[in-house]
């Protein structure tokens, strides 16, 4: 229904006056205060400029995939996916009972040449000293009686009384005499003597000799117990007890894979177009797909010196992985949990840096 039919002529006199007394008002202010509209436009708060990129979460000591510096066969793995380790804990034993039996060995040896050095060192028992000294006077006896006869004999040769056969064998029984007391004297005085410089030093060496024999074979045994070389928690399991490992610099063979995830980061990739706008120190916050809408908070703590290919593969079939990125990495903030390895989308605040804001 059409209104002006409705209405009076007062009643269009008087709406037609209200306007015009509106638009009359509403000069005047603006003439009066030309800024009025421009400060009211200065106060409307500007939104925030992000720069994002794709990520996965990984945990702040990286991932550390333990091997075995011996190729052999898995006598057991001590830990599961998800078990708290601590450094220097045997997380896996390689069969070793062949090293175990060759460090006993060592031992032996090694307990044998420490007794030899001890004997080169302390000599020969007073026993010994004792016996040689009773032989030495022994052939002592024995060479005054061969001589007494030899004398005697030799005067009855001269007066014609034996032949000198007889007096022949007196003499020959006096110089083995001589030569036996001769030999008891030389052996008494090697019993009784101090034991020679190079003596000890040819024990002390074969004594080295052998300790370092034990030491090596422990050296090797010890490479059979593979340890953790951090505080942290086992994120993979790759091999189980009765599988083989090798130690190869072309083919890792890792047995579990552990990492420190008390702190977790994100490894973004960021677009080579946007990295002169992230700094350390600004603030971010990551969003993943299982978690909808919600934000992870965090900061820049590092930002790369190299550009490279993209690490993030995401599912878009029109993707370009020859893009050049530079990886940054963004610590959240303490208390998020998330799955290592989760891929996440991560926005950088890149209106001002935070680098006196953030440790």
């Amino acid at each position: 229904m059409n209104l002006k039919f409705l209405m009076s002529p007062k009643q269009w006199i008087a709406a037609l006056t209200a306007a015009i007394i509106a638009v009359a008002v509403t000069l005047a202010v603006t003439a009066r205060h030309p800024d009025a509209k421009a400060a009211t436009s200065s106060i409307v708060p500007q939104q925030s400029h992000y720069t994002s990129g794709p990520g996965a979460v990984e945990p702040v000591s990286e991932d550390i995939k333990v091997g075995s510096e011996l190729s052999g066969k898995l006598r057991s793995v001590l830990v599961e996916e998800g078990d708290r380790v601590h450094s220097g804990q045997v997380v896996a034993v390689l069969v070793n009972a062949d090293l175990e039996a060759q460090i006993q060995t060592s031992a032996a040896q090694v307990k044998q040449r420490e007794a030899e050095l001890r004997k080169t060192i302390n000599g020969a028992r007073e026993q010994e000293r004792r016996q040689a000294y009773s032989s030495v006077q022994e052939s002592s006896a024995v060479l005054e009686n061969a001589h007494a006869e030899m004398e005697r004999h030799n005067q009855l040769f001269a007066e014609g009384i034996i032949s000198r056969e007889d007096k022949e064998r007196y003499v020959r029984e006096f110089d083995v005499a001589r030569a036996q007391c001769d030999e008891a004297k030389q052996h008494h005085a090697l019993i009784d003597d101090k034991p020679r410089e190079e003596d000890i030093a040819a024990a002390q060496a074969a004594l080295d000799l052998s300790r370092a024999q034990l030491a090596q074979a422990q050296a090797v045994y010890q490479k059979t117990l593979i340890r953790s070389p951090i505080d942290g928690v086992v994120l993979r399991k790759h091999h189980r007890a009765g599988e083989s490992v090798s130690n190869s610099s072309t083919v890792p063979d890792p047995i579990v894979t552990i990492g420190d995830n008390s702190v977790l980061r994100v490894r973004v990739d960021v677009d080579e177009t946007e990295v002169a706008k992230v700094r350390v120190g600004q603030l971010a916050y990551v969003t993943a797909d299982a978690y909808g809408k919600q934000r992870f908070t965090g900061h820049v703590v590092r930002v790369g010196n190299e550009l490279g290919r993209k690490n993030i593969r995401t599912d878009e079939p029109t993707e370009k992985v020859d893009t050049k990125i530079l990886e940054t990495l963004v610590q959240l903030d303490p208390g998020v949990q998330l799955p290592v390895g989760l891929r996440v989308d991560a926005y950088i605040n890149t209106d001002q840096d935070m680098t006196s804001d953030r440790p």
